[in-house]
């Protein structure tokens, strides 16, 4: 799934092409996405101009004068702005065209993305809940240190949950936590102030370093202009199991924890 990184790869792929441009036509060939495109959205973007792109958790957000489209790219979706004459392709769900000529296509081969209307002066109830962003001031080791106190879940699982902080998925937990010489086993009330600061301060380095390497490219993401991520080959522990320790040389582990492959060093990682 795309996470943090490759969210924010798409809103600056996209964004040249889409700021202040007029929507001119919403052409949708598959409206079942994870949910149905609503009417609203159809009724109400067309004629709108693009005011500006902002990204929250996962979910990127195309702010017009009448309300936010809320687009979130599923496990194997894509945003790319090509030529309006561009044939589609089985996969190819909705087009944005625009008064530029071009157009912003939406590509899911499995179909769990979305495309939602949040109208002005509203909340989508998908954002309502959520943490603070990991880029943002108002996230550091204390936020994560007070609401960890008396929790028994695994501290892998705490940063993963979207109400504590958003858009730290399964690579990005796996390899700021090895960073952070945490073993993502212990329990989440059971970590330090002062290891909390670390764990944070990786995680924000972390996220940093993908976007400026284009994501990771783990299965299906591409960025807008077709290039693929580089975080991929920096990685330290994730997917690595059986291979060395870039620090140690000891054999990196792998695990289930809340049903996701967690990988982490047992020497490095305490």
């Amino acid at each position: 799934m795309p996470e943090l990184p490759e969210v924010e790869t798409t809103r600056l792929g996209i964004a040249p092409h889409l700021l202040g441009r007029q929507v001119a036509k919403l052409v949708i060939r598959q409206p079942r996405l994870r949910w149905p495109i609503p009417t609203s959205l159809i009724a109400s973007l067309p004629g709108q101009r693009i005011a500006s792109i902002e990204r929250r958790a996962k979910y990127l957000l195309v702010h017009t004068g009448t309300g936010s489209a809320v687009l979130h790219l599923g496990m194997s979706g894509s945003l790319r702005v090509l030529d309006r004459d561009t044939a589609p392709g089985k996969h190819d769900h909705y087009d944005w065209l625009l008064d530029s000529g071009r157009m912003l296509r939406f590509t899911d081969p499995r179909r769990f993305g979305s495309l939602l209307w949040q109208p002005i002066g509203s909340t989508h109830e998908l954002l309502a809940h959520l943490g603070p962003e990991p880029l943002g001031d108002s996230f550091d080791g204390d936020h994560l240190w007070r609401l960890s106190r008396g929790r028994s879940s695994a501290v892998k699982t705490f940063i993963m949950d979207q109400g504590i902080v958003v858009g730290v998925g399964n690579i990005y937990a796996a390899e700021a936590l090895f960073a952070a010489g945490i073993d993502p086993r212990r329990k989440a009330g059971s970590v330090s102030r002062e290891r909390y600061a670390r764990l944070a301060g990786a995680i924000r380095r972390i996220l940093d370093h993908a976007i400026t390497r284009g994501g990771t490219t783990l299965r299906d993401f591409i960025s807008p202009d077709g290039v693929p991520g580089y975080f991929e080959q920096e990685l330290f522990v994730y997917g690595r199991v059986g291979e060395p320790c870039r620090n140690c040389g000891s054999p990196i582990r792998s695990i289930s924890l809340g049903q996701r492959s967690t990988f982490y060093c047992p020497r490095c990682q305490r």
